[in-house]
């Protein structure tokens, strides 16, 4: 059994972006009532993290951006755009989400767990490093990576985002840096417009970011193609010491955002074969930090069979309802697998 470790700090709730946004505290809170009700959380170690400091986040927020975070929080709040919000205590709670990823590196690397999930908000794939959006303030994932290579020396991080919208702010931060591999599998076009299988990076990350732009309906088919025929393969090749997870779970079929035909087993499936590459490569070092996911019993199963997974577990929760509402998967899905193959060919022979 793996040796898996679970953030969550209640402070997480105090994050409120108001009546009706999709992005509410109850996603933390079915899901951690999942975690106990099959007994999975009592074979991960359900941990409060600690905060980051402003020294940690200006590894990639500048000074002047972070203290806008903070002071619109010790105002009264505010709105950082249409779509993100700031509460009294969103500046908190955005520095203990961004310290879940960094105490989880510094378990992992410490040789205290083998794995780690951060069941934290808000989340962080859209945050530029001068600007919120898409409900994210600080970004979690580009600050872990940072943090490993200033602290432990890493020069090879492959993150996997799989959230239904394309993580924008970590493909900008590291478009042109070859430490980092970005893949995003991504609803498109949809929210925030960005992700095209031509986008591959420049200068020295000139190959380094993958993009699947997928289109809407679909399916666990396509993802693991991608997965097999491409991602896999092409990680592979690269070797990385680190392998982090964007994990959103808004591809879920039930999702009010997104229009992806994923599963929650489907989950359970990508992580398998995330957590199959990190023992070959990396010595098992894997970490997730939660992305978005806005159907409260989609995204506690999903979350619930990723984690199972990295414990070593076969949990497997199945969905209710129907996949897909009676109306047929794109048919497209493979098409843009090979299009991103073929992108990427001049860098990679895979």
């Amino acid at each position: 059994m793996s040796r898996t470790a679970v953030f969550f700090d209640p402070l997480y709730l105090e994050h409120d972006n108001g009546f009706g946004h999709p992005e509410r505290p109850e996603r933390l809170e079915v899901t951690l009532q999942v975690l106990r009700s099959t007994g999975l959380a009592d074979r991960v170690s359900v941990l409060s993290p600690r905060d980051a400091t402003v020294e940690e986040i200006e590894l990639v927020h500048p000074g002047r951006y972070i203290n806008v975070v903070k002071d619109a929080a010790a105002a009264g709040g505010g709105w950082l755009d249409a779509d993100t919000h700031v509460s009294p205590r969103s500046y908190d709670a955005a520095l203990r989400s961004a310290g879940a990823a960094l105490e989880g590196l510094e378990r992992i690397f410490a040789g205290e767990t083998d794995n780690a999930f951060c069941l934290a908000r808000p989340p962080g794939h859209h945050a530029t490093a001068t600007r919120g959006m898409g409900f994210c303030l600080f970004n979690n994932n580009a600050v872990a990576s940072r943090f490993a290579m200033e602290k432990y020396g890493v020069e090879r991080i492959f993150i996997l985002d799989w959230d239904a919208h394309h993580g924008n702010g970590i493909q900008d931060i590291f478009y042109e840096d070859d430490r980092v591999l970005y893949v995003s599998l991504h609803q498109y076009p949809h929210y925030p417009g960005s992700g095209s299988y031509q986008e591959t990076g420049r200068g020295r990350g000139e190959g380094y970011t993958v993009n699947f732009p997928l289109p809407a309906r679909t399916g666990e088919d396509v993802y693991l193609a991608a997965f097999d025929e491409v991602i896999i393969p092409l990680a592979r090749k690269y070797r990385p010491q680190l392998v982090l997870i964007s994990a959103g779970y808004d591809a879920h079929f039930n999702d009010p955002l997104c229009s992806m035909l994923l599963k929650a087993t489907s989950y359970a499936e990508m992580a398998s074969r995330l957590k199959s590459l990190a023992e070959e490569v990396c010595e098992g070092r894997m970490m997730a930090a939660l992305e978005g996911g806005y159907d409260l019993d989609g995204i506690a199963r999903s979350i619930a069979n990723t984690i199972s997974v990295f414990a070593g577990e076969d949990l497997r929760l199945e969905d209710e309802g129907v996949l897909g509402g009676g109306v047929p998967p794109s048919a497209r899905g493979r098409d843009i697998v090979e299009a991103t193959r073929r992108a990427i060919s001049p860098f990679w022979e895979i």
